[in-house]
């Protein structure tokens, strides 16, 4: 049986606004979530969308600069 090995981590700081750090915190209290958990879903729910846009969007100009050099 092989051992999963851990993903390795990053520490990340972020500024907010006391009351907005409150709020957060105590949503995910009454969830009993830890606010890393849900801030990294939402970070992942961030980067399929906007990661997919930037897909779509490269691939929109690669072909308008491939087709306007015609």
């Amino acid at each position: 049986m092989r051992l999963k090995q851990p993903i390795p981590v990053k520490v990340m700081h972020i500024s907010i606004a006391d009351d907005t750090k409150k709020r957060f915190h105590a949503a995910c209290v009454i969830r009993g979530l830890k606010m890393s958990q849900v801030v990294v879903e939402l970070i992942e729910q961030w980067l399929k969308a906007n990661e997919a846009l930037s897909s779509a969007e490269s691939k929109s100009q690669s072909y308008h600069q491939h087709y306007s050099s015609i």
